[in-house]
């Protein structure tokens, strides 16, 4: 297990303070404002905290209301609205010096049987033919003069199949797939998998490159100067079983951007061509006049 692996899994072991009540905190970044994926994903873990074992995520549906402070603490607040026969209802409220930053709604169940069908997954390159997404932004920064995070530094292995030029971006389909997984092997505990942990790391690792998918069609990244982007909204469903340390296939697409906003939306699939995880995000693309 790498570093930043080991600094995720500490970043989602939050405290408990009180009954229903969570404090967590940030990892030393040069980032100005919190990652949406990691209080999306602490507010999940929150969340699982007052819900029995045998009662698994299968939706989250979060808003982000202000941007986090990275140099303060998150408090999470639980609301335990229902416990049903089959579904148990929470509803979380992040919050940092008495003003929220994140509201969130999540659904549990129990396993059950029933129908089942899925979308085919797409074919692509596998993630063993591609290079590594850290390395290659990692050159680009260097090639422009500036300091690249050290890649041992990301929890996410990240490989695109059709690469993106972030620098110097064309218009092109709103669509990409990526490859993900840990970096690093998460260990089972007593030889059980921890299967809420694993939901909470994909739940993290759904909020990257989602946003960038709807601005695909514009020429425009989100490392353009005069782009303001913000993630609005951001939900996620689970189907199937899956292990985040093994390769996953990110698929996303945008239907529609309009009014300053971009839709998009992502499939994760297994390698064995299960569809074990869907997501939707709406951003915030406000592009301002270049002085």
């Amino acid at each position: 297990m790498t570093n930043a692996l080991a600094q995720l899994l500490d970043t989602l072991d939050l405290e408990k303070i009180d009954v229903n009540i969570y404090r967590g905190q940030t990892p030393e970044t040069r980032n100005k404002r919190v990652f949406g994926g990691q209080v999306f994903a602490q507010a999940m873990r929150a969340a699982q905290d007052t819900v029995s074992a045998e009662r698994m995520v299968h939706s989250q549906h979060a808003y982000f209301l202000r941007p986090g402070n990275p140099n303060i603490p998150i408090l999470f607040e639980v609301d335990a609205i229902r416990d049903g026969k089959s579904f148990t209802t929470r509803r979380v409220v992040a919050s940092q010096r008495g003003s929220a930053i994140f509201n969130t709604e999540l659904s549990f169940q129990v396993t059950e049987q029933g129908f089942s069908h899925q979308a085919t997954m797409p074919q692509c390159t596998p993630p063993e033919e591609l290079s590594d997404d850290s390395i290659r932004w990692a050159k680009l920064l260097q090639a422009m003069g500036r300091k690249a995070q050290d890649i041992s530094k990301r929890p996410i292995e990240m490989r695109s199949v059709d690469p993106l030029d972030l620098v110097n971006p064309t218009p092109r389909q709103a669509e990409q797939l990526i490859w993900i997984k840990t970096a690093g092997v998460i260990d089972d505990n007593n030889g059980q998998q921890d299967s809420a942990l694993h939901h909470a790391i994909l739940a993290f690792a759904s909020d990257y490159n989602l946003m960038g998918t709807s601005l695909l069609p514009h020429g425009v990244s989100l490392s353009t100067p005069e782009l303001q982007p913000a993630s609005l909204d951001h939900c996620i469903w689970f189907h199937d079983k899956f292990r985040a340390d093994e390769w996953l296939l990110y698929a996303m697409d945008s239907p529609r951007s309009s009014h300053a906003r971009g839709l998009s939306r992502g499939s994760f699939f297994s390698r064995d061509g299960r569809l074990v995880a869907s997501t939707i995000q709406e951003g915030l693309m406000r592009l301002h006049a270049s002085e």
